[in-house]
């Protein structure tokens, strides 16, 4: 075997396999499989849960061996890949991406070393060199702007600016998911290896992720059952079936149609061996025994013996399934009146995210939830589906609705130790006479076996399910409760291509009323018919189609990073300014407000202005102070970092090199403490 560190044969530049078989215990998951990939290509991974995808990342990145053939990666290659493992850490967010940055961590401790190294021997002109060259590789390495690109992946993936700094372990296992992802996309590499990279995130963030990949200049391979986002950021598609891997230049979408046209190329090519083996036997069963034609009819045997035959197509046993009828549709199925939506902490005033919705949602339509994470579609969705109370305004139902409602966090609610017939079981029992349905158990079985729980499978622990089995359980569920209203939120997180395929097709023939929140736009696109927007606190109509919404999207992230911009700026403009004036009202508005007050409360009112003047005042100062420094350490840095271009003694590079790290750490706790002024500042004048 030629392994990782010989090249087997061709370029040092590639990825090749070269029959190479892969078994997981003893099943044979890749026979033969001979394929190169050439770098920069940006290449998905498809097959069929259980196909060998993830058997084939972990030979990818070194955690499998082939069992034969030839393995090659370029050695010199750095690899990334998200890390599964949950972290648990009090690091700030951003110190954990920056962490990603293994070439940075790497230099950070070399020169640790060498600068330990040079204290002990300050006059050892090699070590002087040394402490030289590392200063020089830190630069070029990014220390500089670490935290900014850090901070911007962060941001990217849909975290607020206030949450930067707050510590990994305070995050849902969802975010630290985005904060892994991120790690992972700040890691200078030759080769990222994506496992499912969208599941965690909204729509907002995959599109930010999409056009972040899409710059990515490096190699990539990524599984992925969102089609739409292997269309956008792949340009090779390699195929696992049967043991095979099969490559195809293009997309998921073009894949999918020369696979089509391959499969029916090959049906024909069957078709047409048949006949001519049928064709060929039938001479050799009528002339064998005949003196005469026997020569004939043994070439014939011989011929039959050399044929290369055509593989008949082995049809996959697709997954299909529908919802019930409704019992009774009401019309309209529920109606908001002027409601708030939030929600309640115990002890402290409640959090409103969502004012004034005032919405009709009748029977038959089919609605998309769009909006960017934090904005509120979740709060909409439990709202209407009674998790949550609304807290103020109506939700009015309509007579017999019934919801059926898909959670994020729905697969969590199964009970790890009860196997799919007892969650039926039990269901139906606290249905009751809610749904006119057979409730034995042999009627339970042969339901649970049309989503593919047959045999063992329905005493299966579901602990020990795959997340799509979870995911089928959960719709299995959905569907024998017979809904009307179908609340979807994010209801593909861990489906297969095949199965949102036959999800799509079931919410197309559903005759009730469809919500649905989700980042796979496919479904989407199929699914749904109009679309609301929940944003900036309101739940309003979204005039367009979902390539408007993504342009929407992009202007909102542009917006958003000008007005941080302007805001900064003007922060330090309003900082420069004396005097600074803290919130001050128009006249107009003053002599207002002071028209309705007392003398007494005119006097509290003027004891807090000055307090807050007071208290102002030496945040100002320190400000200015702050200001007048980062000026100074700016100048020198700058001065540093030119004479370091020129030739110099080691020992002077290695002091201009030592000092320019001392500047770059003082104006990074600078930086940190101007913010953490401004803000009081801010606060001071709300």
């Amino acid at each position: 075997m030629a392994g990782r560190d010989n090249r087997p044969y061709g370029s040092y530049f590639m990825i090749t396999l070269k029959n190479v078989i892969l078994r997981r215990s003893a099943k044979v998951l890749l026979d033969g499989a001979t394929v190169t990939i050439n770098p920069g290509e940006k290449v998905g991974l498809v097959g069929r849960n259980g196909a060998g995808k993830s058997t084939l990342f972990a030979l990818f990145n070194g955690s499998l061996h082939e069992d034969g053939g030839d393995f090659y990666v370029p050695k010199q290659w750095r690899m990334a890949q998200v890390a599964q493992d949950m972290p648990e850490t009090e690091e700030s967010a951003t110190d954990f991406v920056v962490g990603g940055d293994t070439r940075l961590a790497e230099l950070r401790a070399t020169l640790a070393a060498i600068e330990a190294a040079y204290e002990a021997n300050p006059d050892d002109s090699d070590i002087g060199m040394e402490l030289a060259h590392a200063y020089t590789d830190l630069a070029d390495a990014g220390e500089h702007d670490a935290v900014p690109r850090a901070q911007a992946l962060i941001l990217g993936l849909g975290f607020k600016s206030h949450e930067l700094d707050g510590p990994v372990n305070s995050f849902s296992g969802g975010w630290r998911m985005r904060l892994q992802l991120a790690r992972a996309l700040m890691c200078p590499s030759d080769l990222l290896l994506l496992d499912e990279p969208t599941n965690h995130l909204d729509l907002d963030a995959l599109v930010w992720l999409e056009a972040w990949l899409q710059k990515y200049a490096g190699t990539m391979i990524v599984i992925s059952h969102d089609r739409e986002f292997l269309d956008a950021v792949t340009d090779v598609t390699l195929h696992i079936a049967n043991a095979q891997l099969t490559r195809y230049g293009g997309n998921y979408s073009k894949f999918e149609d020369m696979r089509a046209l391959q499969m029916e190329q090959q049906q024909v090519a069957f078709s047409k061996q048949q006949d001519k083996i049928a064709h060929l036997q039938k001479f050799i069963d009528r002339f064998k025994a005949k003196a005469s034609k026997a020569k004939q009819a043994q070439s014939r045997v011989k011929a039959l013996e050399r044929m290369e035959r055509v593989a008949p197509l082995l049809a996959e046993a697709d997954f299909t399934f529908e919802f019930k009828e409704p019992g009774n549709i009401p019309n309209p199925m529920l109606s908001i009146s002027n409601a708030s939506f939030g929600y309640e902490i115990e002890g402290e005033e409640p959090k409103t995210i969502l004012r004034g919705v005032s919405r009709s949602v009748l029977a038959g339509q089919r609605i998309g939830i769009l909006g960017a994470n934090g904005q509120g579609k979740s709060t909409l969705v439990k709202t209407i589906a009674r998790e949550m109370g609304a807290l103020a305004g109506q939700v009015t139902e309509g007579k017999g609705l019934n919801i059926g409602y898909f959670a994020q966090q729905e697969l969590d609610v199964l009970r790890p130790q009860d196997n799919p017939l007892e969650h039926m079981v039990r269901m139906a029992r606290e249905l009751g006479s809610a749904v006119k349905e057979s409730t034995g158990e042999q009627a339970l079985r042969g339901f649970l076996g049309s989503f593919n729980f047959s045999g063992d499978m329905v005493k299966q622990p579901v602990g020990t399910m795959s997340g799509g089995e979870k995911a089928r359980l959960v719709l299995a569920m959905m569907v024998w409760q017979r809904p009307n209203l179908l609340l979807l939120d994010e209801p593909t997180n861990h489906l297969d291509l095949a199965t949102r395929e036959a999800l799509a097709v079931a919410l197309n023939e559903f005759e009730g009323t469809l919500m649905l929140v989700s980042h796979d736009r496919a479904l989407l696109r199929s699914v749904c018919d109009e679309f609301w927007l929940v944003g900036r606190g309101v739940v309003a109509d979204f005039d367009g189609d979902l390539d408007d919404y993504q342009r929407y999207l992009l202007d909102e992230a542009k917006r958003l990073r000008e007005e941080a911009k302007i805001a900064v700026r003007d922060a330090a403009a309003a900082i420069a300014a004396e005097p600074v004036a803290i919130a001050a009202p128009a006249p107009a508005a003053i002599e207002a407000a002071a028209a309705n007050k007392n003398p007494q409360q005119r006097k509290q009112d003027a004891q807090g202005r000055q307090q807050r003047s007071d208290q102002a005042k030496p945040i100002k100062r320190e400000i200015a102070q702050i200001d007048e420094r980062l000026a100074a350490a700016g100048t020198e840095r700058a001065a540093l970092e030119a004479r370091l271009a020129q030739p110099l003694p080691s020992a002077e590079i290695a002091e201009a090199g030592k000092r320019l790290k001392t500047l770059n750490d003082e104006i990074g706790r600078l930086e940190e403490r101007w913010l953490a002024l401004s803000d009081q500042l801010e606060t001071l004048a709300a």
